[in-house]
This record gives structure tokens, sequence and C-alpha cells, in this order.
């Protein structure tokens, strides 16, 4: 149920408290500390005593910038550069010209499969396009930028090791457009593990550095392909189990709900990750991502995401333990004409199905229509538990139905959703204990009484390394010969990446190959995949979010497999 993002613990917050406001950034200090040697930052270096008073009168202190800094490609909090980077304009081969790298989520061919219920062996691609147009399309290079850079790496690292040169050169010439070509596959593609979905190149021999100093920035694209693969995977579980228990797939796109924007890390975290979920589902409370996807994909639904109405603890606590039965028929009162859906365990959840629900207010309930359900939400203890005994105590209460499948149906307006403790290892069978949907089906319930809500596993728990996304240099270009490189080390293997230029092809059987070296430019292995999307500042290409949602939706061979 909706937990409306502007007001409660979701709510963004100033740093330093609700109401605070934003302050400029305490400056490190170096060289103070007695006779003592000091680590740096990073822990790979020393500063002597007296360096620091050295580092001030070299470089005098300046007034702290204006907050908040402007987004930039060459520097800003967003931090689209990290502080490798910076330098490698000095460290690769004298006389490079080209530079091109490649992204893709490595297949992990020695993994424990006991050390993870599901393989994730293929992903979903989406989210590059909001990265090129919020933050790499048009003039990202400026003077100003250019000053403030310098400034601020040389406070860094302690030295003036940014290219400003490079820079310059980019603003003077390309008017601060970047000399980058991107192409990638299709957003809202399922892709296998192990082949290439981007590759980024230097469109200009002199800007051959820049390839990967936008590494950062691109390879922040693992998180909406994360959500969105994540999201998927259990889209197939809970097909599988509707598919199993009803017959029909009716109302799949309702069956994982987004309860996770007070559970992330930032306002643009929501976006990203709902829009991602959105992908393949349309219930969210996560409004951001609504906001995100009619920006920077555009889409024919007038709402690519839905809801309805809801409690929370509070608007049940606030009447006092004593009159919660008054809490509730006071809300679906207030919502007789559309679903609402009602957290249920303040106190005693049992309680509430059987005596206030089942009896207080059951004339109520049995009064409401198909498309205006209760929805009764637990909020605790253990999901399958909890789930089975609400069920059961519901099915006592109010008369029930048996579907073709032989599962028994609650009537069409009473339904329930779970929301606690939610993620893709509870939706189907775990390696301990048999989960939710696996559970409901061995008691005969069918999926069609229940919806779940997901928070912080669908949009938080997740890290890059659980999709391997990684982002390589496989051709460079050094005195005018081009060279195949690429990392092997022999400590993991797994890490080796690909040879050359590459590209992304079909077979007739219709598997996907990455062809390396160079392979694919031959005709006789068909059309590369990949398309360009970016080059030399402008968004080539894009996808509508109806184009994405198409190319992400679960395949008739999946639903076959799932109905098996």
């Amino acid at each position: 149920p909706p937990r409306w993002p502007l007001a409660g613990p979701g709510a963004p917050q100033a740093v330093g408290g609700a109401g605070s406001a934003p302050g400029p950034v305490p400056r490190a200090r170096v060289g103070r500390g007695g006779g003592k040697r000091k680590r740096g930052g990073c822990g790979r270096f020393r500063i002597r005593r007296g360096a620091g008073r050295a580092l001030r009168h070299r470089h005098p202190a300046r007034p702290a910038a204006p907050s908040p800094l402007p987004d930039s490609v060459v520097f800003q909090p967003k931090t689209p550069s990290a502080r490798r980077e910076v330098t490698h304009y000095k460290q690769y081969p004298p006389n490079t010209s080209k530079v091109y790298s490649y992204f893709e989520c490595r297949e992990k061919k020695t993994e424990n499969s006991k050390l993870r219920k599901v393989k994730y062996e293929e992903t979903v691609f989406y989210g590059l396009q909001y990265i090129l147009n919020k933050y790499l399309k048009g003039k990202v290079v400026t003077k100003e930028k250019i000053k403030e850079a310098k400034e601020v790496y040389r406070e860094h690292f302690q030295d003036d090791v940014f290219n400003e040169k490079g820079w310059n050169y980019i603003l003077e010439k390309y008017d601060g457009h970047l000399p980058i070509e991107i192409k990638a596959v299709p957003e809202g593609s399922v892709i296998p593990r192990g082949n290439v979905l981007f590759t980024v190149e230097n469109t200009d021999p002199e800007c051959y550095w820049l390839t990967n100093w936008i590494e950062t920035i691109l390879v922040q694209s693992w998180y909406p392909i994360t959500v969105a693969t994540n999201s998927r995977e259990q889209k197939k579980i809970l097909a599988k189990y509707l598919l199993e228990t009803s017959g029909s797939l009716e109302g799949l796109e309702y069956k994982l709900h987004d309860f996770g924007y007070r559970g992330v890390s930032s306002q643009e975290t929501a976006g990203i990750g709902a829009s991602a979920h959105l992908v393949n589902f349309k219930g969210t409370d996560t409004v951001a991502g609504i906001a995100l996807i009619k920006k920077y994909y555009g889409t024919k639904d007038p709402v690519p995401g839905y809801s309805v109405p809801a409690a929370e603890h509070s608007t049940i606590t606030a009447w006092g333990k004593d009159h919660e039965k008054d809490a509730f028929e006071h809300i679906v009162t207030q919502f007789s004409s559309v679903p609402v859906s009602v957290v249920s365990d303040s106190y005693d959840i049992y309680n509430a199905c059987e005596k206030i629900w089942g009896d207080d207010l059951r004339h109520i309930i049995e009064a409401r229509s198909p498309e205006a359900p209760l929805i009764i939400r637990p909020d605790s203890g253990n999901p399958l538990d909890t789930v089975l005994k609400v069920l059961e105590i519901l099915g006592k209460k109010f008369p029930i139905t048996e579907n073709s499948k032989g599962y028994k149906l609650l009537p069409p307006y009473l339904r329930v959703i779970q929301g606690d403790g939610v993620d893709i290892n509870t939706l189907q069978e775990g390696l301990l204990v048999e989960q939710i949907v696996e559970g409901m089906k061995k008691n005969k319930w069918s999926i069609e009484n229940i919806a779940f809500g997901s928070g912080g596993a669908l949009l938080q728990k997740l890290t890059r390394d659980l999709l391997n996304c990684s982002f390589k240099c496989s051709y460079v270009v050094t005195n005018g010969l081009g060279v195949n490189v690429f990392k092997d080390p022999v400590a993991d293997p797994n890490k080796r990446s690909k040879k050359g230029r590459l590209s992304l092809h079909r077979t007739p059987a219709g598997d996907y190959v990455t062809l390396e070296e160079g392979k694919g430019d031959l005709e006789e292995y068909g059309q590369d995949l990949l398309h360009t999307v970016f080059k030399n500042g402008k968004v080539t290409k894009s996808y509508s979010f109806d184009e994405v949602r198409q190319n992400a939706r679960l395949k008739n061979s999946e639903l076959e497999m799932a109905s098996h």
C-alpha cells in the first residue's frame, strides 16, 4: 500500500536532519598532528610534517564554491568520473589515438550454485538512455566547469594532474560536446550474461582519454539493469505459480508492488529504481519513477504506474488501541468506491481478521464491489506462517469458492497483500523452508488471493557484483596500429575480458553470441544488434517506455516452461 513519499519515513531530508540547510563541505586539513607521519586518504602515501603549510602557501585558500555545484561531466557532485580516471590521460602509451571499451554483465562460470538461490542467467538492459540524456548530451563542458574541476582535483591530489588542455580542446573544437560514440542493445532487451551490452569509443584521436573518463557514470547503469533483472526474475516466479493455481496470468502486472521509496539512498535512486521495476510491473508507491519515465522515455499510458489509497500504522494507532475497529471502519468508509489497503497488525493481525473484519465489519466489507476490494495487509511475523493463517481465518469468515484449477479463492471484494520480508528468495522455495507462494500452493490457495509488496529488497539490497557488471578496454590504436587488448588475471578466470572490437548477433537458432576481434564485420554473421545511441554530444536513438516493456516481456517459451 502507498507510503506517501513526501510525508513520513520516506520523505527526503536535508543532511543534518529535517529542516537543516546544506552547508559547505569541510575542507580536509593536511600536514598537522605534530611530528608524526600521517596517512593519506587512500592509505598509499604519507605527507611530511610541514607539507600542509607548503601546500597552503602554493595554493592559498579560496572561498567555498556555491552549493549545489552544477551538473558536469568534467566535475560534479554525482561523480561521473572517479578519482582514478582523472590521471589516466598520462598513463596510456605514447601516440595512443583510440580507446575502445565495452560493458557486460559477466558470466560467472565457476560460481557455486548453492550460494545463491537465483542464478540470474540473463539480464534486462535498461537505464542507459536516462544517463545519456541527463549527463552526457549537449554542451557539458564550459570554461567555468574546467576551472572548477582544475581547482578541485588540484586540492584532491595535491598536484596539478587535471587534463585542462584536453578539456579546453573539447570546448574549443566541439563547443563542449563530447566526441564519443556509444553503441548499445535496445533498452529492455533480455540478454544472456557474458554478452556485450554497449561499447564506447572516442571519435577524435586527440580524445583517446575520454572513453574511460566516462566509465564511472556509464557503469552506474548497473543499478537500473540489476533492479529490472531482479524484478523480472520475480515476475517469472509469480507467473509460474499464478498459472499453476489459476490457469491465467490476469493481474500478473500488479502482483509485485514497489514499496521502496523510503528505503533507498536518494531521490535519484528512487526514480531510477522505481522506473526499472515498472519495466516489468505496474504497481508502485515510488512516484519518482513515474516522473523519470515521462521525462526520459515517454509512454502512451497516461500513467505507467498505479497505486491505491492505503493506511499505515500512524493512521491506525492515532485512534488508540481500544478504537482499532473505529479506525478500520472510518478508512474503508472514506474509500468505498476504490480499492483500499489497510494495515491490520498494529496490535493483533489474527484478532483483526477474525473479530473486526470477520465479525464487526463484515457487513461493510461484503457490500464492496469487486472493483473496490478491501486489501488486508499483514506487516510482521514469518511471512509464510502469517499469510497462511490470515487466509485460513478469512476463509472461515467469508464465503470462499474453488477455481477451475481446484484452488481456494476469497470473494472478489477481499484480498491480501504481504509487504514485509518479501524478496526474491521468499517468493520461491528456499533452501531451508518452503516460502510464501509454494506454501500457498501446497495449502491449495490460489495466488489470485494475494499481492506482494517489496521495498529495500527490490530497490536497495543490490550491488554491482550481483550481475558482475564490468566495463573494460578491449581495443586501442597506438602509433596508427590497432591492437586487441584484454585482461586475464591468473587468480580469477571469471574476470577474463573480451578482445578487440565487439558485436552482438543472433544465431539461426535464436541464441545470442558476442563476436570479438572485429569478426562481426564479416557479412556471414548478419546484423549487429548494437545500435549507435550517442555520437558527438547527441542522443541518436531513443526508445519509448512502451518499447522497453515490450522488449522485456516474458516470452512464450518462458511461460511454457513456467507452466510445466
